[in-house]
């Protein structure tokens, strides 16, 4: 069982929203240990403005998150949102 979520999922896999994006970062969020725990964080970051892709790795709590107008801080209060907590960030440059 998924003791971040208690969701009852039991095996770990990623999720990603397919778009386009001019600018890219990398987040480390700690806490997710689900798939399900992969897709609050992926819908809770879609929805920041500007972001136009979103790829979770669960096994390394990795967020690419690609787009244009969003801050870092907007990204941190949406992975709070969805209850995980963001502990790093690391531009990739352009996509």
């Amino acid at each position: 069982m998924c003791t971040a979520c208690a969701c009852g999922t039991q095996n770990g896999e990623s999720a990603q929203v397919v778009a386009g994006g001019a600018e890219a970062n990398v987040y480390t969020v700690s806490g997710m240990t689900c798939g399900h725990c992969v897709s609050s964080v992926s819908g809770e970051v879609g929805k920041v403005g500007g972001v136009t892709d979103v790829r979770v790795d669960l096994s390394s709590g990795a967020v690419t998150v690609s787009g244009a107008g969003f801050s870092d801080e907007e990204i941190r209060a949406a992975v709070e949102r969805a209850g995980y907590t963001l502990s790093a960030t690391l531009p990739v440059g352009a996509a």
